[in-house]
């Protein structure tokens, strides 16, 4: 489907908040889309409060659907969720929601596993480097360098 240019306010509502109910969206993500439909700024907010006072649209509810999904399925860390949530501009609020949805057990027990995996796929013969590998795997991932040094260091 093209982003052109769209002039009918009726066809812009339906679209958006078609655009709203496939998959939870913060108001970032809006906007960006309105304003690829060419609608003006006060029109776009407008639009917004209407999507918000309907439920399409809950940066609380955005948050912690956000957290659970890229925990559960993409296996991120903390800091990198956290990192995605501030460029899509959620406040800290309820980027702090949203961290609930991770359970602390659960957030370990994946920093094992990833950890575990990644060192079985290491062929390097010396045991710091092949540790040094993890760990900068796992940070790249958003794990806490704390967390993972503690776990690595058990390996």
């Amino acid at each position: 489907m093209m982003n052109s240019k769209i002039y009918d306010v009726k066809i812009v509502k339906e679209r958006i908040r078609h655009y709203c109910a496939v998959m939870d969206r913060c108001q970032y993500q809006v906007i960006t889309k309105l304003k690829s439909y060419g609608v003006s700024d006060s029109l776009a907010d407008e639009i917004l409060i209407e999507l918000i006072q309907n439920k399409y649209l809950d940066e609380e509810r955005f948050a912690r659907s956000f957290c659970s999904g890229k925990f559960k399925i993409k296996r991120w860390g903390r800091k990198k969720i956290a990192f995605e949530l501030s460029k899509l501009k959620v406040p800290k609020s309820c980027v702090s929601l949203g961290m609930l949805e991770i359970d602390d057990a659960d957030y370990k027990d994946v920093i094992k596993h990833l950890a575990n995996k990644k060192m079985a796929l290491l062929k390097d013969k010396n045991t710091f480097v092949r540790k040094k590998k993890v760990v900068n795997y796992l940070i790249r991932k958003g794990y806490e360098s704390e967390l993972v040094w503690s776990y690595v260091h058990k390996l």
